[in-house]
């Protein structure tokens, strides 16, 4: 079958959007992600202030008579971020066969916090210290693959703060990464998400890293979260399974956009449960410095008290305990 293959540099921020908002139009192939490489006919350009690109992101449309229909809808998509100066425009080739995927060309190791390693599904490589951690994925149509400063930040204040005993959840699956972390360092996590696509990619990482008997998935929300649509933009499945908030968990995780953060926030206290010996945390992510505000005011509303903070660039990850 001949295919079309559509590539785009993006800066290490914009990759998840790009894989996300491609989610978001049904598209169903692989998408696959390469560091950046300078082409050798790169010439210096007078603008200083060019973007430096971090990633190659390529995805591949069937040659058929929809083809050219497909292809208008996604660059009118992905154009915005041409825009603001985080991608690139598309480029276009045509191949007979689809090429071989990249993760086995290019890698991906990427170290995070104090003990983490991201891995793409086939790089070769051997733990350098006994307490490191490997999360090994395959790329994903959900965000947070690892690469968003949002997932990196969540991890390094999971690590701060989880217990091997702890009864967690993790709001927003997305990729399965945080779940697949938190279940790595002991603790025994319920995985959720109201997009069918994260809940998939959150199966294929519990499966890849063996940590099947500590993680649970479930396409759902928490309290009234599926009563706000998708938290994405996307569609949602009809009638979704809702988590009552009541007190079971011991610390929730939340990588997705402020306004649920803030909506969510009387269902966050009440899922929350508090023992002679521990506090119940919350660990938020997924929005920038601009938000920060409003959603800190929206749990201390609700009694929380700020105890940690991760930020990088315009990105903010912040953890709350109940007092």
């Amino acid at each position: 079958m001949t295919w079309m293959e559509l590539s785009i540099n993006t800066t290490e921020e914009a990759v998840d959007w790009v894989c996300t908002l491609l989610a978001s139009t049904n598209y169903t192939s692989d998408i696959r992600i390469a560091k950046y490489t300078e082409p050798k006919s790169y010439k210096l350009v007078e603008d200083i202030t060019q973007p430096c690109w971090a990633f190659t992101v390529c995805f591949y449309l069937p040659c058929d008579v929809h083809t050219n229909v497909r292809r208008s809808e996604i660059i009118d998509l992905l154009s915005p971020l041409e825009r603001v100066g985080l991608a690139t425009s598309i480029h276009t080739d045509v191949f007979e066969e689809k090429p071989a995927h990249p993760e086995v060309l290019n890698p991906v190791i990427r170290r995070i916090g104090e003990r983490f390693v991201v891995l793409s599904s086939n790089a070769p490589y051997h733990s350098e210290a006994i307490d490191e951690v490997t999360l090994r994925l395959q790329t994903s149509l959900a965000f947070g693959s690892g690469l968003h400063p949002a997932t990196m930040l969540s991890l390094k204040l999971l690590e701060r703060h989880i217990l091997p005993t702890m009864n967690v959840l993790d709001l927003g699956s997305g990729s399965g990464i945080l779940s697949v972390a938190m279940a790595k360092l002991g603790a025994q996590v319920l995985a959720l998400d109201n997009d069918s696509n994260a809940v998939q990619s959150t199966h294929d990482a519990v499966n890849r890293n063996g940590v099947e008997q500590q993680v649970t998935v479930m396409e759902g929300s928490l309290g009234h979260g599926s009563d706000l649509g998708h938290w994405l933009n996307g569609d949602t499945s009809k009638n979704l399974p809702t988590i009552e908030p009541t007190a079971v968990f011991d610390l929730i995780v939340a990588n997705i956009l402020a306004r649920i953060h803030i909506a969510l926030a009387p269902d966050f206290r009440r899922a929350l449960r508090q023992t002679d010996t521990q506090a119940g945390k919350l660990i938020l992510s997924g929005f920038s410095i601009d938000y920060e505000d409003a959603v800190t005011t929206s749990l201390k509303n609700q009694g929380f008290e700020v105890i940690d903070c991760e930020r990088l660039d315009e990105w903010v990850a912040v953890a709350y305990s109940l007092p």
